[in-house]
């Protein structure tokens, strides 16, 4: 768990009929993404449906709950290493995937602006709404500085503008590249290093392996803000497919899977109910069956190496602070 410089850059209006087959063409996705996880043995929905403006800013809740420590302890690293890392890299624009708030991402930026580098920024986020606020609000704090959202599915595509100055540096944090199965993850990053020039480099957050008790208290929070951002994708299920889930028919449950070291959400319904999904059709649930909503792989050092191998990339450095989360700074291969 899916955001300046230079002059105030605006993205040109999109005309009527663009803005209708985007629309169009989201929609379809999502069916065919509800039609084929519904239909699985163990009932799955992607964890990007929960990125609507009231998902994301659940999101930017549960980074400040005490017990959801990975935002903390990258941010921590990201303080101590930002400043060496640019001055290495002199990266003249940032591209940041899943960008959401762009918190953490000042930190880098600010890095740039000191050495002297920093002339584009491009968040790329699945919420079009947020990363809207997001823009606006970067755009005020760092005049100078050219920002160019890009509203995009990263387990499909990157959805870059063209002509970015180099060299650039791609920020993929939060571990989210944890959402993806080693398939996908692989994948995406494959993507990523077509778009990679020579002198390109990706900081990749990652979460690292630990006690398994404070793995699964960061999601499942004292305060249940977890359990409202999982059923969260239900109510954007209601709104966007006409579907009538009853979130509070489902219970929120996180578990970790040691054989696969990752955590597992999942929304367990609470008695036999039949969904009904107009453009999907009906769906039965029997008490206890769940619906697999986010998986969040958990790393070590030889693992990202092996992901990033795989991917035509090196791991060019790795920086593990106390342990607890690592930051992988990675090269494209030939």
């Amino acid at each position: 768990m899916t955001i300046r410089h230079g002059r105030h850059a605006t993205a040109a209006p999109r005309e009527p009929e663009a803005e209708i087959a985007r629309s169009n063409d989201r929609l379809a996705t999502m069916v065919a993404d509800v039609r084929d996880g519904l239909a699985r043995t163990q009932k799955e929905l992607p964890p990007k449906y929960f990125y609507d403006e009231r998902g994301s800013e659940l999101f930017e809740e549960i980074t400040r709950l005490p017990e959801y420590y990975l935002t903390r302890a990258e941010r921590r690293m990201l303080e101590r290493h930002a400043g060496q890392l640019v001055r290495g890299l002199r990266p003249r624009s940032l591209v940041e995937l899943g960008a959401g708030s762009a918190a953490k991402t000042r930190i880098l930026l600010d890095a740039m602006r000191s050495a002297g580098c920093a002339e584009r920024y491009v968040p790329v986020d699945v919420s079009g709404e947020f990363l809207v606020e997001t823009t606006h609000r970067l755009r005020t704090e760092y005049p100078g500085l050219r920002v160019t959202p890009a509203v995009a599915d990263i387990a499909v595509e990157l959805g870059l503008p063209h002509h970015l100055p180099h060299p650039v540096l791609f920020a993929f944090l939060g571990s989210t590249i944890g959402n993806f199965d080693a398939s996908a993850a692989v994948g995406l990053l494959r993507r990523l290093r077509r778009a990679m020039g020579p002198f390109d480099r990706l900081l990749l957050g990652a979460d690292l392996r630990k006690d398994v008790a404070v793995v699964e208290a960061a999601y499942n929070d004292a305060q249940g803000v977890t359990a409202e951002f999982n059923r969260n994708v239900l109510c954007v299920l209601n709104r966007e497919l006409g579907a009538d889930f009853r979130p509070a028919g489902f219970e929120h449950r996180a578990v970790y899977v040691p054989t696969k070291h990752r955590i597992e959400m999942h929304l367990i319904s609470r008695h036999d109910q039949v969904i009904r999904i107009p453009a999907v059709g009906d769906v039965s649930l029997r008490k206890g069956e769940s619906i697999r909503t986010e998986i969040s792989c958990k790393y070590d050092r030889a693992s990202i190496a092996r992901m990033l191998r795989r991917s035509g990339m090196a791991l060019e450095q790795w920086l593990a602070g106390d342990g607890s989360f690592g930051l992988a700074i990675a090269m494209p291969v030939p």
